[in-house]
């Protein structure tokens, strides 16, 4: 670890999509030293170490975490995924709890808790929401995680030396393996799969879907957002939209993702993903083998459940992102160019032909 850095930043959920490249981005800011929380743990290098750890198990985390007397910043991006609205609770908030409770009473320098969430917040997983949702619009009928989160944290901040903040990003798109919501993950596999197939690039999902209104967000631009609401004393307990910038259609965007591919569109035919493809694990390690891709397991390349998710949306889905621009966040990205440089990404890396 660097003893010159004088942040240092406890990435909690390391390994998932949001939490790897939030790591990635901080490794280029050389004032931070990165500590990595998570289940499998991970690879030491320079200023970055890894603890694998239980966040479910009170005791565990307490014993792991009781050494990191200099955390300044705890991001907060864990998730643990389960059958139910309801049942996610109590797991997502406990590991919340169990990481505030090992760091606060250790950590007198912590500055700042950043909290990672959704739009599920604004009810928009439950069917059509208020569009574009604002930081500022009603909560919905528990139960929802979310909200239980951010209020634990602001019943716990004031008297304390440490501030808060929330950040709202749409459906992140970046590099993870293992990761039971990555978008980018299934639709380059399941258009790799396609092609293998000699099919043409049918978009799944409900009928409304093909034409709804939707914004995704960047992994990497996320990540810029994350550091700067933690570190911009101007956005110090609040709750921040993060947004690509622009929104899109999948009727406009679809037929350039199979071109991306080699492949011609097909009229769309709804269908669960999850049950389509819960037979290609012969078929993904065939393509493997063919192709010298990296030998990874077809259940840490597949997100289908996630995927029958966002393409059942047969609603507009969006929100107002302006509130971080106004408080001087002006980062934006092309969506679609955002998703030809992950698929470019996923070929150089050889997770995909």
């Amino acid at each position: 670890m660097n003893a010159m850095a004088s942040k240092t930043a406890l990435v909690v959920g390391a390994n998932g999509v949001i939490g790897r490249n939030l790591i990635e981005y901080i490794k280029t800011l050389p004032e931070w030293n990165i500590i990595g929380l998570s289940r499998r743990g991970g690879e030491d290098s320079g200023r970055t170490r890894y603890i694998a750890v239980d966040l479910l198990d009170e005791e565990d985390t307490r014993e792991k975490l009781r050494s990191l007397t200099g955390v300044t910043h705890i991001f907060y991006a864990a998730y643990q995924d389960r059958p139910t609205w309801a049942e996610l609770v109590p797991p997502n908030l406990a590991m919340l709890v169990n990481v505030v409770n090992a760091i606060e009473p250790i950590a007198a320098n912590l500055q700042h808790i950043s909290l990672m969430q959704g739009y599920k917040v604004y009810g928009a997983h439950l069917g059509p929401f208020k569009t574009p949702a604002r930081e500022t619009d009603a909560y919905h009928m528990p139960p929802e995680f979310n909200v239980d989160q951010q209020q634990f944290l602001e019943r716990r901040q004031p008297g304390s030396s440490w501030t808060w903040s929330a950040l709202r990003p749409s459906v992140v798109c970046g590099f993870a393996l293992g990761n039971p919501m990555n978008l980018a993950m299934v639709i380059a596999v399941y258009a790799a799969m396609s092609k293998e197939l000699g099919l043409p690039l049918r978009f799944p999902g409900k009928p409304g879907a093909y034409n709804s209104l939707l914004e995704m967000t960047d992994a990497s631009l996320l990540a810029r957002a994350t550091v700067w609401a933690a570190t911009d004393e101007r956005c110090a307990n609040q709750a921040f939209n993060i947004t690509n910038g622009d929104l899109f259609r999948w009727n406009e965007l679809w037929p350039k993702i199979a071109a991306y591919f080699g492949l011609e569109t097909a009229p769309p035919l709804q269908m669960s993903l999850e049950v389509v493809m819960a037979d290609k694990e012969a078929l993904w390690n065939a393509m493997i083998e063919k192709y010298d891709l990296q030998t990874i397991s077809y259940e840490d390349v597949s997100s289908w459940r996630f995927g029958d998710f966002v393409f059942s949306w047969d609603y507009d889905f969006f929100a107002d992102g302006t509130k971080a621009r106004r408080f001087g966040f002006h980062d934006f990205i092309d969506t679609e160019q955002m998703f030809m440089d992950i698929f470019d990404d996923f070929r150089s890396r050889k997770i995909i032909p």
